[in-house]
């Protein structure tokens, strides 16, 4: 595996690449990687000829400056499990790299998909998203990128940016990948104390519970349950909790024939955690 910290570097690599007509498969990410991140680059090293990881915490996606701040940094384990895989460059570039001397967003329209759940809750948190992708997308040139499915709602929109700016790069969500106890693997959990960590597979169980009630209780009442469970728990405070259509991400008041999934965000103290579940 290559490491490159210039995006001219990695721009000559994919120019070449695209000029021999070779599958890249890219797996764009912020680091404090996990398994979760490993199963997204063994699905790109299995489906591409070339597999880039990138890693960089992108200041823009921060509604939050103590977020950024605490985002955990663990760049020489990062390397060593990527080292495991079949990755072949890794693009470790610093904010002046990508964004020269204007650290900001540009402004996005991703036709509403912005302003349901997430969007209600961290400001101008896609138009960040949004920014740093289309950036990463225009440097690794990539045939596939891969996403997990617990930012459903960032995997929509990037989609979305996918299709608006025609991009001509397919889309990979990927399950969602789960600690032993249902816990869905993320790079925040790593701040949780024991108490906290020993009480988080709570949200999963929740969801299970959730697409049971799902077949025969109407969503109002399954809404109703889901705050009150959550209210009788110590550790972990709901911020929210919606049964959403996949497609458009808006909150449904009535079952329908369309794919809907059940998303919930949750603090533990000032960590927080996301999570979603089918419901078909």
């Amino acid at each position: 595996m290559k490491v490159l910290t210039k995006t001219n570097e990695l721009q000559q690599i994919t120019n070449q690449l695209k000029l021999e007509n070779r599958a890249i498969g890219f797996v764009p990410t912020m680091g404090a990687l996990h398994q979760g991140h490993i199963s997204l680059v063994e699905k790109s090293t299995l489906e591409n000829k070339v597999t880039i990881v990138s890693i960089f915490v992108n200041p823009t996606q921060f509604d939050k400056v103590e977020d950024l701040e605490k985002y955990p940094k663990t760049i020489e384990s990062d390397i060593a499990l990527l080292e495991k895989t079949n990755c072949d460059y890794l693009f470790l570039p610093s904010a002046s790299n990508i964004y020269n001397k204007q650290i900001e967003a540009k402004k996005f329209s991703f036709d509403g998909l912005e302003n349901e759940m997430e969007g209600k809750f961290r400001d101008n948190h896609f138009d960040g998203v949004g920014t740093i992708v289309k950036k990463l997308f225009e440097i690794a040139q990539p045939t596939k990128s891969y996403f997990g499915e617990k930012d459903f709602q960032q995997l929509q929109i990037i989609r979305k940016l996918t299709e608006k700016e025609q991009l001509g790069i397919e889309i990979i969500g990927c399950s969602i990948y789960r600690e032993q106890d249902g816990l869905a693997m993320s790079s925040r959990n790593s701040r949780l104390t024991a108490v906290q960590k020993k009480e988080a597979p709570f949200i999963y169980k929740t969801l299970k519970k959730v697409v049971e009630k799902y077949k025969k209780e109407d969503l109002e009442t399954i809404s109703s349950w889901v705050a009150s469970e959550f209210a009788k728990n110590k550790v972990l405070e709901l911020e929210y909790f919606e049964i959403a259509d996949e497609r458009t991400l808006k909150s449904i008041d009535k079952k329908s024939n369309n794919k809907t999934r059940a998303f919930i965000a949750v603090f533990a103290d000032s960590i927080r955690l996301i999570d979603n579940i089918s419901l078909q």
